[in-house]
């Protein structure tokens, strides 16, 4: 069993949002990287309030689904700053790489079943 339950991602995935959101402050980034942390605040906090099984206020989006857009933006988040060209600034990249390896880490630690899909499944009243 895995020890992160969805309601405590959910919760980290804020303060995730809220850390990358004051990063370009706290290690002074500019330009591509301190927009990068910025899209990338609004893309957790967004998602968060649209999946189900987290503190959310649409509740649309499967917990599994939201696990697989995790696993695959741990990915992103590492490459991003060779993307984009910040690869040759040492705190900016140090960041994402973090990011990206406590992103990894979280993922492997969240137990991605989504129970209240799985009841419904075994009822047949999936819709």
């Amino acid at each position: 069993m895995k020890p992160i339950r969805p309601g405590v991602h959910g919760i980290l995935d804020y303060l995730a949002a809220i850390f990358l959101a004051l990063a370009p402050s706290l290690f002074n980034l500019n330009g591509t990287p301190a927009l990068a942390c910025y899209i990338l605040a609004v893309i957790i906090a967004g998602l968060t309030l649209l999946t189900r099984r987290m503190p959310s206020i649409a509740k649309a989006i499967p917990v599994h689904w939201h696990g697989g857009i995790d696993l695959v933006s741990a990915f992103v988040i590492l490459a991003l700053p060779w993307i984009l060209g910040f690869s040759d600034e040492p705190t900016a990249r140090s960041l994402f790489v973090v990011l990206a390896v406590v992103e990894g880490v979280v993922w492997l630690l969240t137990d991605w079943r989504d129970r209240e899909t799985v009841t419904e499944a075994s009822r047949g009243t999936v819709r």
